[in-house]
């Protein structure tokens, strides 16, 4: 059981994909109506915006990978298939801020900005990448002990 740092930067992970479903990454002024606007945020939870329920497909991807994230914390007996989910992870993670990107550039929104807790979702693809090397190099100190054997 060498599962040492990497453990941390899952963990760490999963609270930034916890932390989205709150906080916000993006925020401005949506149209409502002909003349009205509204205060809206971009959060992993949808919307109603203009009678429709946006990004339920970024909601979707945030659950998957906060239960991917929880799961593999606990799969540390098998660290070439605990590498696999986390890189798959890892590649779910960019596609979910690609979604963020384009959902905050939808005509929906008339003016808004980024908002500060965007870095949230923006760690949640590194920190996995330093769980993946924490996996790597606990992978290459188990096959340099077994050459010492």
């Amino acid at each position: 059981m060498l599962q040492r740092i990497q453990t941390l930067w899952m963990l760490l992970a999963a609270i930034c994909v916890a932390l989205t479903f709150n906080f916000s990454f993006y925020s401005g002024n949506v149209q409502i109506g002909s003349n009205g606007h509204e205060f809206r945020r971009l959060t992993a939870v949808p919307r109603y915006i203009n009678g429709s329920v946006g990004n339920i497909l970024i909601l979707i991807l945030t659950i998957v990978i906060l239960g991917g994230i929880l799961v593999n914390i606990f799969n540390f007996k098998s660290r070439k298939k605990q590498l696999w989910i986390t890189i798959g992870l890892v590649i779910l993670s960019l596609i979910n801020l690609l979604l963020y990107y384009k959902a905050s550039g939808s005509p929906n929104f008339v003016e808004g900005t980024y908002d500060l807790t965007a870095v949230l979702t923006l760690a949640i693809p590194i920190l996995l990448i330093f769980a993946v090397r924490g996996i790597m190099r606990d992978e290459k100190l188990v096959k340099s002990a077994d050459r010492l054997r």
